[in-house]
């Protein structure tokens, strides 16, 4: 396979604000990246053939989106802010495709042309959250995503049971793709610095990993199971509205789940089973 060409020169963050005239938000969550190396790596784990689609989400200055367009990618950059949009189209042009929109209410579907695409993005805290669930949602369109996050999000994603990072994002993640942290960055990488480490996370999606009969049932007992983290599993059910204690028990004891555990010990393939045995309650 021939190496993808160099990336083409891109300033630095500063130089860009500068030349711009802007600053970065802190509202917005802005911290850009400009580290090379780390640029680089980022780009080859989201693109793996040329020609490949890929959605950069939070586009910001294009430093990323310069590199995933230098190894090959079909990029359409997502920036819903204005004046980081008219960096994207000095600096990048028609290299890219531009959209202005939400990064979190995307529709992969008509992004991925009928076939899967890859999404990549340096995601701000407080729309970490609302992104991976709306990515869960359209799974089926998108390959991967990799995503730089705040160091502590990335450890909770690709968590393992037992551990105090497993929770809610760890399960539904892992049901769906393979999860795993490959590379983390220190805050000097960023311009401003953030308060707080950050890391790369890959999400590889593919088959569900772990079968589920009802997806929306699945994720209600997972959120209440972690909903009392101190509370055991029918204790916890119970009291976030699943049933009373005894069906509960009933489908502890069918699916060979100690009673007296807490949600964060069950696996992805125990929550699966006890999500098909546990009653639904009835409409009200």
């Amino acid at each position: 396979m021939t190496a993808p060409p160099p990336p083409r020169a891109h300033p630095s963050p500063r130089a860009l604000l500068e030349k711009y005239g802007l600053r970065a938000k802190k509202s917005w969550g802005q911290n850009f990246l400009g580290d090379e190396e780390i640029l680089d790596a980022i780009a080859r784990l989201a693109v793996e053939a040329p020609g490949e689609r890929v959605v950069e989400l939070g586009a910001g200055l294009g430093h990323l989106t310069a590199r995933l367009a230098a190894h090959g990618g079909a990029v359409t950059a997502v920036e819903r802010d204005r004046d980081m949009a008219r960096v994207l189209r000095g600096e990048l042009g028609e290299a890219i495709t531009l959209l202005e929109a939400d990064a979190a209410r995307l529709d992969y579907r008509a992004l991925a042309g009928g076939g899967r695409l890859a999404v990549v993005g340096n995601l701000p805290y407080h729309l970490t959250s609302p992104i991976l669930f709306s990515l869960l949602e359209q799974a089926e369109h998108v390959s991967r995503a990799v995503f730089l996050v705040q160091e502590e999000v990335a450890e909770r994603l690709a968590a393992s049971p037992g551990t105090k990072d497993w929770g809610l994002l760890s399960v539904l993640l892992q049901q769906r793709a393979t999860v795993s942290l490959e590379l983390r960055v220190p805050r000097g990488a960023f311009l401003p610095p953030p308060r707080v480490e950050s890391a790369v996370v890959r999400i590889g999606f593919g088959a569900p990993r772990v079968e589920v009969e009802d997806d929306p049932w699945f994720r209600r007992v997972v959120k209440a199971g972690f909903a009392q983290r101190r509370k055991v599993l029918p204790n916890a059910l119970a009291g976030a509205g699943l049933g009373a204690q005894g069906p509960i028990l009933e489908a502890l004891g069918a699916v060979g789940i100690d009673p007296r555990r807490r949600g964060e010990t069950l696996t992805v393939e125990e929550w699966a089973r006890l999500a098909r045995a546990l009653p639904k309650p009835a409409r009200p």
